[in-house]
């Protein structure tokens, strides 16, 4: 048990990353009613972007002076793809049959996946990306958070609570609210909603940037497949959250983020589940719990219960 509190710690990095990708879903869906099954790869993107940058950076740049540069880079690889997409592949289907932009969003993902691999130098294998120099900061002894974890850990809340106020208290924000309630009286009263949908995409891809540096930071190497996991992962999050809450999403992907780290520590030590412990089992609880909250709570932990309109 003393091993306890950096599992959780571990758990809740992996949670704010997983949270950061899972709010570009919730974005999408709670205006549009779209699962964005592409935005896997947007993370992806993101951190191609952001590498990218950083190769082309003089060489020998400190980290701490090329990270905003990568940022940048990647914000806007992830926000130029995701706004490409909503206006070619998914807004030519608005109001179409709601499996037409489903199948399409899987037909994307798998585009851009295989784009990435064809065409990015050397992306057939995994890319290195760097890392802080330096020791992990050491709390209490035995508690230790990596350089990446703390930028992980410092840039998620901000994000989250950054995007909380701008929904609630500016103008934009509120057209979004509105356009989420009803397009149709939002069109009446003078929103262009299309504008609307674009701002959510992009958001979405704005924070799935950041997760993708966040990711690259932590783990020290991307690969054009990290975008599939990643994104599922971050789906369920979001169901677990609340699918169309902000704050459900974030919470929903540190939940599952600190079950998956609890369970790779800690099952297989229970009498008669040794082989169901390890991390290659993580994904089995993890959905293992999605299934389980959906059971009992079928709108998420902070989801609203809708009522069928007659």
């Amino acid at each position: 048990m003393h091993e306890l509190p950096q599992t959780l710690v571990n758990g809740l990095t992996l949670g704010a990353l997983y949270g950061l990708i899972a709010i570009g879903y919730t974005m999408v869906y709670g205006i549009v009613q779209l699962i964005n099954f592409a935005h896997g790869e947007i993370f992806m993107i993101g951190g191609f972007g952001a590498l990218t940058i950083y190769i082309w950076l003089p060489s020998g740049t400190a980290l701490s002076l090329a990270l905003p540069l990568m940022l940048i880079g990647g914000i806007v690889a992830s926000v130029a793809i995701a706004t490409a997409a909503e206006r070619f592949a998914y807004r030519p289907l608005r109001g179409g049959p709601r499996l037409a932009p489903l199948i399409t969003a899987i037909g994307l993902s798998i585009a851009l996946q295989q784009a990435v691999w064809a065409f990015y130098p050397d992306a057939k294998k995994p890319r290195s990306f760097p890392q802080f120099e330096g020791s992990s900061f050491e709390i209490l002894d035995n508690l230790h958070i990596q350089r990446g974890d703390a930028f992980l850990l410092i840039a998620a809340p901000l994000c989250m609570l950054a995007l909380g106020l701008f929904v609630s208290k500016s103008r934009a924000g509120r057209a979004m609210q509105a356009t989420a309630q009803d397009p149709d009286t939002a069109k009446l009263m003078g929103i262009n909603t299309d504008r609307i949908i674009v701002m959510a995409f992009a958001i979405g891809g704005a924070f799935a940037a950041v997760a993708a540096l966040s990711h690259g930071l932590k783990y020290g190497q991307i690969n054009f497949e990290m975008g599939f996991i990643a994104g599922l992962k971050a789906f369920t999050a979001a169901v677990l959250g609340g699918i169309g809450n902000i704050y459900g999403a974030m919470l929903g992907g540190v939940v599952l983020g600190i079950v998956e780290a609890l369970a790779i520590k800690y099952i297989q030590d229970i009498p008669g589940m040794d082989q169901l412990g390890g991390g290659a089992w993580k994904d089995v609880w993890a959905f293992t719990l999605l299934i389980v909250v959906l059971l009992v709570r079928p709108q998420g932990l902070l989801g609203e219960r809708v009522a069928d309109r007659a």
